[in-house]
Protein backbone atom coordinates (compact mmCIF):
# COMPACT_ATOMS: atom_id res chain seq x y z
CA UNK A 1 0.00 0.00 0.00
CA UNK A 2 1.17 3.55 -0.28
CA UNK A 3 2.01 6.18 2.67
CA UNK A 4 -1.09 7.39 3.81
CA UNK A 5 -1.77 11.48 2.98
CA UNK A 6 -2.35 13.75 5.60
CA UNK A 7 -6.02 15.04 5.56
CA UNK A 8 -7.33 12.53 2.60
CA UNK A 9 -9.99 10.68 3.29
CA UNK A 10 -9.02 6.92 3.34
CA UNK A 11 -11.78 4.44 1.74
CA UNK A 12 -11.46 0.80 1.08
CA UNK A 13 -13.27 -0.92 -2.23
CA UNK A 14 -14.08 -4.23 -2.70
CA UNK A 15 -10.97 -5.40 -5.41
CA UNK A 16 -12.59 -8.28 -6.35
CA UNK A 17 -16.17 -10.62 -6.22
CA UNK A 18 -20.01 -9.46 -6.62
CA UNK A 19 -19.57 -6.07 -5.03
CA UNK A 20 -16.14 -4.72 -7.25
CA UNK A 21 -17.62 -3.97 -9.81
CA UNK A 22 -20.86 -1.96 -9.01
CA UNK A 23 -18.87 -0.43 -6.30
CA UNK A 24 -16.65 1.32 -8.73
CA UNK A 25 -19.35 2.23 -11.03
CA UNK A 26 -20.95 4.05 -8.45
CA UNK A 27 -17.88 6.04 -7.35
CA UNK A 28 -17.32 6.88 -10.74
CA UNK A 29 -20.97 8.45 -10.68
CA UNK A 30 -20.50 10.06 -7.70
CA UNK A 31 -17.38 11.86 -9.40
CA UNK A 32 -14.54 10.12 -7.71
CA UNK A 33 -11.70 8.35 -9.96
CA UNK A 34 -11.40 4.55 -10.11
CA UNK A 35 -8.40 2.17 -11.09
CA UNK A 36 -8.23 0.79 -14.86
CA UNK A 37 -5.75 -1.71 -13.76
CA UNK A 38 -7.23 -4.76 -11.48
CA UNK A 39 -3.69 -5.14 -9.77
CA UNK A 40 -3.76 -1.83 -8.56
CA UNK A 41 -3.75 -2.04 -5.03
CA UNK A 42 -3.85 1.73 -4.04
CA UNK A 43 -5.44 5.25 -5.85
CA UNK A 44 -4.87 8.76 -5.41
CA UNK A 45 -8.13 10.84 -6.24
CA UNK A 46 -6.10 14.35 -5.16
CA UNK A 47 -8.42 16.61 -7.26
CA UNK A 48 -11.27 15.33 -4.57
CA UNK A 49 -8.98 14.49 -1.30
CA UNK A 50 -9.78 10.85 -1.46
CA UNK A 51 -6.94 7.49 -1.01
CA UNK A 52 -9.02 4.40 -2.05
CA UNK A 53 -7.64 1.30 -1.28
CA UNK A 54 -8.37 -1.71 -2.76
CA UNK A 55 -9.11 -4.53 -0.93
CA UNK A 56 -10.64 -8.44 -0.35
CA UNK A 57 -13.92 -7.89 0.32
CA UNK A 58 -13.96 -10.00 3.78
CA UNK A 59 -10.44 -7.64 5.14
CA UNK A 60 -12.36 -4.63 4.51
CA UNK A 61 -14.48 -4.52 8.10
CA UNK A 62 -11.63 -5.14 10.17
CA UNK A 63 -9.15 -2.58 8.54
CA UNK A 64 -12.17 0.29 9.08
CA UNK A 65 -12.95 -1.17 12.75
CA UNK A 66 -9.83 -0.76 13.60
CA UNK A 67 -9.43 2.55 12.56
CA UNK A 68 -6.43 1.87 9.99
CA UNK A 69 -9.28 3.24 7.15
CA UNK A 70 -11.76 5.90 7.49
CA UNK A 71 -14.86 4.36 5.10
CA UNK A 72 -16.01 1.06 3.44
CA UNK A 73 -17.96 -0.67 1.19
CA UNK A 74 -18.62 -4.10 1.42
CA UNK A 75 -21.81 -6.25 2.22
CA UNK A 76 -23.51 -6.30 5.09
CA UNK A 77 -23.32 -10.19 5.37
CA UNK A 78 -19.22 -9.89 5.37
CA UNK A 79 -19.37 -6.79 8.37
CA UNK A 80 -21.84 -9.10 10.67
CA UNK A 81 -19.44 -12.21 10.14
CA UNK A 82 -16.01 -10.28 10.57
CA UNK A 83 -17.15 -9.29 14.55
CA UNK A 84 -15.49 -5.33 13.93
CA UNK A 85 -16.43 -2.60 15.50
CA UNK A 86 -17.32 -0.70 12.49
CA UNK A 87 -21.43 0.85 11.87
CA UNK A 88 -23.25 0.72 8.71
CA UNK A 89 -24.03 4.05 7.74
CA UNK A 90 -25.37 4.04 4.08
CA UNK A 91 -27.54 1.18 2.73
CA UNK A 92 -26.25 1.62 -1.24
CA UNK A 93 -29.20 -1.08 -2.77
CA UNK A 94 -26.89 -3.32 -4.63
CA UNK A 95 -24.80 -7.11 -3.42
CA UNK A 96 -28.80 -8.03 -2.29
CA UNK A 97 -28.58 -11.44 -0.77
CA UNK A 98 -30.48 -13.59 1.77
CA UNK A 99 -29.18 -15.95 4.38
CA UNK A 100 -31.62 -19.02 5.10
CA UNK A 101 -30.91 -22.15 6.74
CA UNK A 102 -31.60 -25.18 4.41
CA UNK A 103 -31.50 -29.29 4.72
CA UNK A 104 -33.09 -32.27 3.20
CA UNK A 105 -36.03 -32.07 1.77
CA UNK A 106 -39.09 -32.60 4.16
CA UNK A 107 -36.79 -33.19 6.93
CA UNK A 108 -36.80 -29.77 9.09
CA UNK A 109 -39.46 -27.00 9.55
CA UNK A 110 -38.19 -24.46 11.74
CA UNK A 111 -35.26 -23.12 13.67
CA UNK A 112 -36.14 -24.96 16.21
CA UNK A 113 -35.07 -27.86 14.35
CA UNK A 114 -31.75 -26.84 14.63
CA UNK A 115 -30.90 -27.83 18.33
CA UNK A 116 -28.18 -30.36 18.18
CA UNK A 117 -27.42 -29.91 14.63
CA UNK A 118 -24.31 -29.64 12.28
CA UNK A 119 -24.22 -26.36 10.34
CA UNK A 120 -21.75 -25.68 7.51
CA UNK A 121 -21.51 -22.36 6.50
CA UNK A 122 -19.36 -20.29 4.80
CA UNK A 123 -20.11 -17.74 7.38
CA UNK A 124 -20.03 -18.41 11.12
CA UNK A 125 -20.02 -15.23 12.38
CA UNK A 126 -23.30 -14.56 11.11
CA UNK A 127 -25.11 -18.29 12.08
CA UNK A 128 -23.22 -17.82 15.31
CA UNK A 129 -24.74 -14.91 16.62
CA UNK A 130 -28.48 -15.51 14.96
CA UNK A 131 -28.11 -18.68 16.88
CA UNK A 132 -26.94 -16.99 20.24
CA UNK A 133 -29.74 -14.41 19.90
CA UNK A 134 -32.12 -17.45 20.17
CA UNK A 135 -30.97 -19.67 22.53
CA UNK A 136 -30.26 -22.76 20.14
CA UNK A 137 -27.38 -24.95 20.91
CA UNK A 138 -26.16 -25.97 17.56
CA UNK A 139 -22.06 -26.41 16.14
CA UNK A 140 -21.25 -24.73 13.52
CA UNK A 141 -18.20 -25.44 10.91
CA UNK A 142 -16.79 -22.93 8.78
CA UNK A 143 -16.27 -24.11 4.75
CA UNK A 144 -15.44 -21.97 1.91
CA UNK A 145 -16.61 -22.35 -1.00
CA UNK A 146 -20.00 -24.44 -2.10
CA UNK A 147 -21.40 -25.86 1.08
CA UNK A 148 -24.26 -27.98 -0.48
CA UNK A 149 -22.06 -30.82 -0.41
CA UNK A 150 -21.40 -31.00 3.25
CA UNK A 151 -24.70 -33.09 3.99
CA UNK A 152 -24.07 -35.77 1.71
CA UNK A 153 -20.54 -36.25 2.74
CA UNK A 154 -21.84 -36.68 6.53
CA UNK A 155 -19.76 -33.10 7.80
CA UNK A 156 -23.25 -31.02 8.28
CA UNK A 157 -26.68 -31.88 9.01
CA UNK A 158 -27.93 -28.25 7.83
CA UNK A 159 -26.29 -25.47 5.92
CA UNK A 160 -27.18 -21.47 5.41
CA UNK A 161 -26.04 -20.17 2.48
CA UNK A 162 -27.19 -17.46 0.16
CA UNK A 163 -30.28 -18.18 -1.31
CA UNK A 164 -31.23 -16.61 -4.56
CA UNK A 165 -33.53 -18.68 -6.54
CA UNK A 166 -33.16 -22.32 -4.96
CA UNK A 167 -32.61 -23.70 -7.41
CA UNK A 168 -28.90 -24.50 -6.55
CA UNK A 169 -30.36 -26.34 -3.35
CA UNK A 170 -33.24 -28.08 -4.85
CA UNK A 171 -30.59 -29.57 -7.02
CA UNK A 172 -29.21 -31.17 -4.24
CA UNK A 173 -32.07 -32.07 -2.61
CA UNK A 174 -32.46 -29.52 0.04
CA UNK A 175 -35.41 -26.90 0.91
CA UNK A 176 -35.00 -24.05 2.85
CA UNK A 177 -36.79 -23.67 5.95
CA UNK A 178 -37.02 -21.71 9.12
CA UNK A 179 -36.97 -17.79 9.47
CA UNK A 180 -34.60 -15.56 7.42
CA UNK A 181 -31.40 -15.36 9.26
CA UNK A 182 -29.78 -11.96 7.55
CA UNK A 183 -31.07 -9.65 4.23
CA UNK A 184 -27.41 -8.68 2.93
CA UNK A 185 -26.66 -5.62 0.67
CA UNK A 186 -23.83 -3.74 0.38
CA UNK A 187 -23.27 -0.54 2.70
CA UNK A 188 -20.98 2.04 3.54
CA UNK A 189 -19.29 1.31 6.92
CA UNK A 190 -17.30 3.66 9.25
CA UNK A 191 -15.40 2.73 12.34
CA UNK A 192 -17.60 2.15 15.33
CA UNK A 193 -15.20 3.29 18.07
CA UNK A 194 -14.83 7.09 16.71
CA UNK A 195 -16.62 7.84 13.95
CA UNK A 196 -16.40 9.38 10.61
CA UNK A 197 -14.05 12.14 9.73
CA UNK A 198 -15.66 15.59 8.83
CA UNK A 199 -14.58 15.06 5.01
CA UNK A 200 -17.09 12.02 5.13
CA UNK A 201 -20.54 13.93 4.71
CA UNK A 202 -19.37 15.42 0.93
CA UNK A 203 -18.49 11.67 0.69
CA UNK A 204 -21.61 10.32 2.01
CA UNK A 205 -23.72 13.41 -0.10
CA UNK A 206 -22.56 12.20 -2.97
CA UNK A 207 -23.12 8.66 -3.16
CA UNK A 208 -26.72 9.32 -1.87
CA UNK A 209 -26.76 12.03 -4.72
CA UNK A 210 -25.80 8.99 -7.17
CA UNK A 211 -28.68 6.74 -5.31
CA UNK A 212 -30.95 9.36 -5.79
CA UNK A 213 -30.31 9.93 -9.41
CA UNK A 214 -30.65 6.42 -10.18
CA UNK A 215 -34.22 6.03 -8.76
CA UNK A 216 -36.11 9.27 -10.29
CA UNK A 217 -36.25 11.33 -13.70
CA UNK A 218 -36.57 14.71 -14.45
CA UNK A 219 -40.10 14.90 -16.21
CA UNK A 220 -40.86 18.27 -18.20
CA UNK A 221 -44.53 18.60 -20.03
CA UNK A 222 -46.77 21.01 -21.45
CA UNK A 223 -50.30 21.74 -19.68
CA UNK A 224 -53.34 23.76 -19.67
CA UNK A 225 -53.52 26.73 -16.51
CA UNK A 226 -56.90 25.23 -15.88
CA UNK A 227 -55.73 21.22 -15.72
CA UNK A 228 -52.31 22.41 -13.49
CA UNK A 229 -54.03 21.31 -9.89
CA UNK A 230 -54.90 18.05 -11.26
CA UNK A 231 -51.17 17.54 -12.82
CA UNK A 232 -48.90 18.61 -10.01
CA UNK A 233 -51.10 16.23 -7.61
CA UNK A 234 -49.86 13.68 -10.12
CA UNK A 235 -46.32 15.56 -10.44
CA UNK A 236 -45.54 16.49 -6.88
CA UNK A 237 -41.63 16.82 -7.27
CA UNK A 238 -39.55 16.54 -4.08
CA UNK A 239 -39.92 19.96 -2.87
CA UNK A 240 -42.91 20.99 -5.46
CA UNK A 241 -42.58 21.46 -9.44
CA UNK A 242 -41.39 24.25 -11.26
CA UNK A 243 -44.08 26.08 -12.96
CA UNK A 244 -43.46 28.43 -15.95
CA UNK A 245 -45.60 30.30 -18.51
CA UNK A 246 -45.46 29.24 -22.12
CA UNK A 247 -45.84 31.89 -25.04
CA UNK A 248 -48.81 29.73 -26.04
CA UNK A 249 -51.74 31.63 -23.92
CA UNK A 250 -53.33 29.70 -21.35
CA UNK A 251 -50.88 26.74 -21.01
CA UNK A 252 -47.80 26.37 -18.56
CA UNK A 253 -44.49 24.51 -18.70
CA UNK A 254 -44.20 21.71 -15.65
CA UNK A 255 -40.68 20.02 -14.52
CA UNK A 256 -40.96 17.69 -11.50
CA UNK A 257 -38.74 15.17 -10.69
CA UNK A 258 -40.79 11.66 -10.22
CA UNK A 259 -39.79 8.22 -9.45
CA UNK A 260 -37.96 6.45 -12.24
CA UNK A 261 -40.68 3.04 -11.34
CA UNK A 262 -43.85 3.79 -13.43
CA UNK A 263 -42.53 6.61 -14.58
CA UNK A 264 -44.11 5.60 -18.72
CA UNK A 265 -47.66 4.49 -16.42
CA UNK A 266 -47.26 8.24 -15.08
CA UNK A 267 -46.88 10.20 -18.85
CA UNK A 268 -49.89 8.13 -19.67
CA UNK A 269 -51.99 9.85 -16.90
CA UNK A 270 -50.93 13.21 -17.63
CA UNK A 271 -51.22 12.74 -21.70
CA UNK A 272 -55.21 11.19 -20.71
CA UNK A 273 -54.98 14.67 -18.41
CA UNK A 274 -54.41 16.69 -21.64
CA UNK A 275 -50.33 17.37 -21.28
CA UNK A 276 -48.58 17.66 -24.00
CA UNK A 277 -44.85 17.61 -25.06
CA UNK A 278 -43.84 14.88 -22.14
CA UNK A 279 -40.06 14.16 -21.78
CA UNK A 280 -38.56 12.04 -19.62
CA UNK A 281 -34.55 12.78 -18.78
CA UNK A 282 -31.95 10.79 -16.75
CA UNK A 283 -30.12 12.74 -14.19
CA UNK A 284 -26.59 11.71 -13.39
CA UNK A 285 -26.19 13.12 -10.12
CA UNK A 286 -28.06 15.74 -7.49
CA UNK A 287 -28.15 17.06 -4.22
CA UNK A 288 -31.08 17.46 -2.11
Amino acid sequence: MSDDKPGYLRIAVPNKGALAEAASTMLREAGYRQRDDSKRLTLLDEENGVEFFYLRPRDIALYVGEGTLDVGITGRDLLHDSGAKADEVVQLGFGRSTFRFAGPAGRYTSTDDLAGKRIATSYTGVVEAFLQQRGIDASVTRLDGAVESSIQLGVADVIADVVETGSTLRQAGLDVFGETILESEAVVITCGRRGAPTSFETFRRRIEGVMIARSYVMMDYDIRAADLAAATELTPGLEGPTVSPLHREGWVAVRAMVPREGAQRLMDNLYSLGARAILLTDIHACRL
